[in-house]
């Protein structure tokens, strides 16, 4: 792309007249990055609950994971697209393989950090072992997956956008089209929209992350 001198990098007037197509596929980015987060966790939360019961099961499964996200993202879209065509399928489900290679580790890690003690007075209590996993284990690994969760996400929005090469990147639509125009304000203006779509995400998931560990809340009050 070349830029002449003295032209501006981003011209606000295309901005104002494309503010509801920026609206819609800032919608559909969202999506395409978010489900395969949700699915993920959906996923890797009853899978690291295996780990962490059968723990010959955590190395295997790791290695899996961590094969998935080692293919380029490209490669793995171009595979998809023979099993699912040019569909948002196609590019969702890498994003939620991919997911799995940190919610995974921190699903299992986050039932590691729940101190001993908590477990024997959970089984004291009466507690059978799904129980007290679902009750008492996972809302103390409630910090450690969130962390987890929110390095998934955050990646998930920034490689949505390769899959515009088949058709379907939400915001990468304007990247493409700035790139084959030779014009750089739908590029600039995409990225900006991409790393605060991030941001806020990032955001909204520590919020949430308060909102489910409210003892951690008044501990730090206390303090």
């Amino acid at each position: 792309m070349t830029v002449i001198a003295g032209e501006p990098l981003v011209r606000w007037y295309w901005i104002g007249d494309h503010l509801g197509e920026l609206a819609h596929y800032t919608g559909i980015h969202l999506r395409l990055a978010l489900l395969p987060v949700l699915f993920g966790l959906i996923i890797s939360i009853p899978l690291g609950m295996l780990c962490h019961r059968f723990r010959w099961l955590y190395p295997p499964t790791l290695t899996a994971a961590n094969v998935f996200y080692a293919v380029p993202s490209l490669a793995l879209f171009m595979i998809f697209v023979r099993y699912t065509g040019l569909t948002e399928q196609t590019v969702m489900i890498p994003l939620t393989l991919y997911t799995l290679s940190v919610l995974v580790p921190n699903v299992v890690d986050g039932l590691a950090s729940v101190p001993d003690p908590v477990r024997q007075a959970a089984t004291a209590m009466g507690f059978g072992t799904v129980r007290r996993v679902v009750q008492v284990e996972l809302p103390i690994a409630v910090p450690v997956v969130m962390a987890g969760v929110r390095v998934a996400a955050v990646s998930s929005i920034s490689l949505v956008a390769v899959g515009q090469l088949i058709g379907q990147g939400g915001l990468g639509f304007y990247i493409t089209r700035g790139l084959q125009l030779d014009f750089p304000t739908p590029i600039v203006t995409a990225t900006v929209l991409i790393v605060l779509l991030a941001l806020a995400t990032d955001a909204v998931l520590v919020l949430a992350q308060r909102l489910l560990t409210p003892w951690a809340r008044s501990k730090g009050a206390k303090s």
